[in-house]
């Protein structure tokens, strides 16, 4: 059966709280809204709340909501009102399960450089020391968080289209230190046929 088929069963699916029904959801979605981007959002949104009032557990809602993140993206502003409904609505049911990957690995790496910031300030008993060592623990932490957020978004994107052959790309790809070229991998991930045209575009890097 195509997914398309599943269109005349919307309420069906709706009832069901089988994970498949919520990428079908999404995958359907994703195709009417494609030239709609306020209606995308829209339904982006319900399909994320009903990850909650399904019951999932959080690792469940993570997962699925990957899928949905990833079949409708939305332009830049679109996307800032959906993160900050969706803020709203997580702060209103006080379960703060769904953070951009990149936006949690950004934050552990704050939190990490403020306190190798402290360590360094303490080491040189001066207010320069701290000072700089804030910064300083700031700045590489902030660098790390990125990075971290990178990697996995894309190793969940390689496993998500290609399998164990996708994640065997992972050493290589963890090897590459500049972060531009793995905001173009994640980018480029959306889009690419193959785990071979993956390769291309980061073995074409310097």
């Amino acid at each position: 059966m195509k997914l398309l088929d599943y269109r005349a069963r919307w309420s069906e699916l709706e009832a069901h709280r089988n994970p498949f029904a919520t990428v079908v959801m999404a995958h359907l979605k994703a195709q009417e809204t494609r030239d709609n981007g306020e209606e995308r959002k829209t339904w982006k949104l319900y399909l994320t709340k009903r990850l909650y009032e399904q019951g999932y557990q959080r690792q469940d809602i993570l997962n699925l909501f990957l899928f949905i993140d990833w079949v409708m993206t939305l332009p830049q502003a679109l996307s800032e009102d959906f993160w900050q409904e969706l803020t709203q609505y997580e702060e209103y049911k006080r379960v703060p399960y769904i953070t951009s990957i990149e936006r949690m690995a950004l934050e552990k790496g704050i939190e990490q450089g403020r306190q190798e910031g402290r360590q360094e300030g303490r080491r040189e008993g001066r207010q320069e020391g701290r000072q700089e060592g804030r910064q300083e623990g700031r700045q590489e932490g902030r660098q790390e968080g990125r990075r971290e957020g990178l990697l996995l978004a894309l190793s969940l994107g390689l496993e998500f289209k290609f399998g164990e052959e996708g994640l065997s790309l992972l050493p290589d790809i963890s090897e590459i230190p500049d972060l531009q070229v793995l905001e173009a991998l994640v980018a480029a991930l959306k889009t690419a046929s193959s785990v071979t045209e993956v390769r291309r575009l980061y073995t074409s890097h310097p």
